[in-house]
């Protein structure tokens, strides 16, 4: 009968100390079960946590195709992608390359007689010509010719040239710039409503429906 009692008590102890948890890295068997209440205390801010109505629900999983664009440089480019990372997404990217402008144009026109008597020779020879704007450094002079590429300019400056037109230079009015369109195939609502609401000046342009499919070649971010 004792040796009953004994076993008893030895498993009485047993039990309460497993209860109390002191053995579930020896068992393996952990004395909360699946309750697992150390989660429940690891939640941040439950109360915000909102059931979706059905209405909401589908609008969210909703997918649509989403672009931002165009960006002019990289540099735009790289925030704009660093900013979608930020946000949990990827997106394609559609390049094109914009032309330059090159002008061929007069020297410096200063004095009003030299002016006057060059807008009279390019009348009389039947050249188109304009003010030169955007170099203010440059100005007054006069546009004879605009070109997209420097070659082309360059050409252009040397036939004339030879048609005696002197004191001719080339220069550049607008630099090259490459443009970027970011696309995002497959949006679902949450990652609308998150474009959306971005405070990114990155994204400031905003995303708006795509006006085409993506091209099978763009290249991925």
């Amino acid at each position: 009968m004792r040796i009953v009692v004994l076993v008893l008590l030895a498993v009485n102890a047993l039990f309460f100390i497993w209860s109390r948890g002191w053995l579930d890295t020896v068992t393996g068997l952990p004395a909360q079960g699946g309750r697992e209440p150390q989660r429940v205390a690891a939640q941040q801010h439950p109360e915000r946590i909102q059931p979706l109505a059905a209405s909401a629900a589908v609008a969210a999983a909703q997918r649509s195709c989403l672009e931002l664009g165009p960006l002019e440089g990289e540099a735009a480019l790289a925030a704009a992608q660093a900013a979608l990372k930020t946000a949990g997404a990827d997106a394609q990217v559609r390049s094109s390359e914009q032309a330059g402008v090159w002008v061929v144009a007069t020297i410096k026109l200063a004095d009003p007689e030299f002016r006057a008597r060059k807008e009279a020779t390019y009348k009389g020879l039947h050249i188109n010509f304009e003010p030169l704007e955007g170099l203010p450094a440059e100005q007054p002079a006069f546009v004879l010719s605009k070109h997209a590429t420097q070659a082309e300019a360059t050409a252009q400056s040397e036939a004339m040239d030879k048609r005696g037109l002197k004191g001719l230079r080339v220069l550049e009015l607008k630099k090259p710039v490459s443009r970027h369109t970011l696309v995002i195939a497959q949006a679902d609502g949450l990652l609308a409503a998150r474009l959306k609401a971005s405070k990114d000046s990155a994204l400031a342009a905003g995303f708006r429906p795509c006006s085409a499919a993506p091209a099978a070649s763009a290249a991925s971010s």
